[in-house]
């Protein structure tokens, strides 16, 4: 996995990504467009007060690698102009949506609804995700590593392929859970999603490397999480201890 030190070409910034939260920056290492997300750059968030976003995104990436699943872009710590931070491969997503709002009676089929509700003007709108495999591992990863901002907007499509990026709120202790992708609740898992779990849970060389990017008790909050998900076999419902679905859900 590369690190600061074994960045070879200089990261050229071309642009601000103004709608990010925090310092985001488009740029490029040699022909490879990235995104680069400096921790100078980072707002402190009062329920992750310790630690580094840029290290909750690279930790989650290690556990979507680890999984074999690949449903986030590549991802490494490396060196920019504003100092060391998160860089990720930009992905050139398609005009497709896998998360939408569309209104009552345009939910195509393959579409699962997960919320109704109304829109600024009083309209009932429908929040509707795609039931594909590709989109089901991203909501699977979330549960791991206990997204706490799954948007729509962090759902990129490209072909058949599905990633998800902005993983910086991740590995909290605490159930933090939130996300659009609830269409599969109850659903068992599959052999092939039973057998990626077990092993991460037993991947001593991931929990290394882990505990080397979050604190300690957040990497056994993430095996206690895999292991209870593997008890209970199936997809999580919502607690009720916190909201369930983001806003701004898109």
């Amino acid at each position: 996995m590369p690190t600061a030190s074994s960045d070879v070409a200089e990261l050229i910034l071309e642009g601000r990504l103004t709608t990010a939260s925090n310092a985001t920056f488009l740029g490029r290492l040699d022909d490879l467009q990235v995104v680069y997300k400096p921790i100078a750059g980072e707002r402190p968030l009062w329920d992750f007060p310790q630690g580094h976003l840029a290290h909750r995104e690279l930790a989650t990436y290690a556990v979507s690698e680890a999984l074999g699943w690949h449903v986030v872009p590549r991802t490494w710590l490396g060196d920019g102009p504003h100092g060391p931070g998160m860089v990720q491969e930009w992905i050139e997503e398609d005009a497709y949506a896998a998360v939408d709002v569309v209104l009552p009676g345009e939910q195509q089929p393959g579409q699962v609804v997960v919320l109704e509700a109304r829109d600024e003007t009083g309209r009932p709108v429908l929040l509707v995700h795609e039931e594909s495999a590709a989109l089901r591992r991203i909501a699977l990863l979330d549960v791991l590593v206990n997204n706490a901002d799954r948007k729509g907007g962090h759902v990129l499509s490209r072909g058949d392929a599905r990633f998800g990026i902005d993983h910086g709120v991740t590995f909290h202790t605490d159930p933090k859970l939130r996300t659009v992708l609830w269409g599969w609740i109850g659903d068992p898992l599959t052999v092939d999603e039973t057998a990626a779990i077990e092993q991460v849970l037993h991947d001593g060389a991931l929990h290394d490397s882990l505990r080397a990017l979050v604190a300690d008790a957040e990497v056994e909050a993430f095996l206690a999480r895999a292991a209870t998900l593997l008890t209970a076999g199936a997809f999580p419902a919502p607690t009720g201890d916190w909201p369930a679905i983001p806003w701004p859900a898109l």
